[in-house]
């Protein structure tokens, strides 16, 4: 027996299948966690070892949607409920 090109050839099973938190075909199915996020683990897979790989999934890769408003709510008390007071035009005429 080879382990070179004729035994590529029946290699037909897949051991990973889809992950629910991330995404990536990275769930192992006997395992049954996932090698790229760590789930079912509460805390998201991540070592000081792989610096690119933190910087890949880090926030700000993403879109955001909740987090790029955070900001400008600060900056207005997390006002809510109200409408903001109508601006009359300056008369330039005289």
């Amino acid at each position: 027996m080879t382990k070179g090109t004729q035994a590529f050839g029946k290699r037909h099973t897949k051991s990973h299948t889809l992950c629910r938190r991330c995404g990536r075909r990275s769930l192992h199915k006997q395992h049954k966690t996932c090698a790229s996020c760590g789930y079912p683990a509460a805390k998201i897979r991540s070592y000081e070892w792989g610096q690119k790989a933190k910087r890949r999934k880090t926030t700000g890769t993403g879109r955001m949607s909740y987090l790029k408003n955070v900001s400008r709510r600060f900056k207005n008390g997390f006002r809510e409920g109200t409408t903001a007071t109508r601006k009359t035009k300056a008369s330039t005429s005289e």
